[in-house]
């Protein structure tokens, strides 16, 4: 019985190669000189930390930051969980980008519904962080991967595994 699985998978190479580009482009831009301008990349926790003297440079870094990670990896953007601005020191302020990696419960279980009410001949179970679908047909298979792929926009999900 053929097989696939919806996975979602970050490329943390692609997210600390994008990450460094704009590190060293803050570095070099004359109206970042001077100010306390940085980004950085936690791999182990999956957080980019944003520091800057102003909500406005936070937002400069952020314009130059979002091109560069859909550059290097297409819709990684919308994997970012934006949490609130934080005032440190002064006037100075962060703002913690979490990375979100795999695809979570409530995600998982809208796209084994949207399967199950797509009345395609296929069944999806949810295996961790990612859903894994049967069916007797190849063309079945291939029709719920354009449904899904249609339906769910605000997330990157991929599909692979395909097993006969």
């Amino acid at each position: 019985m053929p097989t696939f699985d919806f996975t979602s998978e970050v490329d943390m190479v692609a997210m600390k190669n994008a990450v460094d580009v704009v590190a060293r482009q803050v570095d070099n831009r004359y109206d970042f000189k001077g100010t306390s301008a940085k980004l950085e990349l936690n791999e182990k926790d999956k957080i980019i930390t944003l520091y800057g003297d102003s909500d406005f440079h936070l937002d400069q870094i952020k314009d130059l930051l979002f091109p560069a990670m859909e550059k290097k990896e297409k819709e990684s953007v919308k994997r970012l969980d934006h949490q609130t601005i934080q005032k440190i020191s002064g006037n100075k302020v962060k703002q913690e980008l979490k990375i979100k990696d795999g695809i979570e419960s409530d995600l998982a279980k809208k796209i084994v519904k949207l399967i199950k009410d797509g009345k395609l001949k296929v069944q999806a179970s949810i295996q961790g962080d990612e859903v894994r679908v049967q069916g007797a047909k190849r063309d079945d298979l291939q029709a719920c991967i354009a449904l899904v792929t249609k339906s769910i926009t605000d997330f990157p999900i991929k599909y692979g595994n395909f097993r006969d």
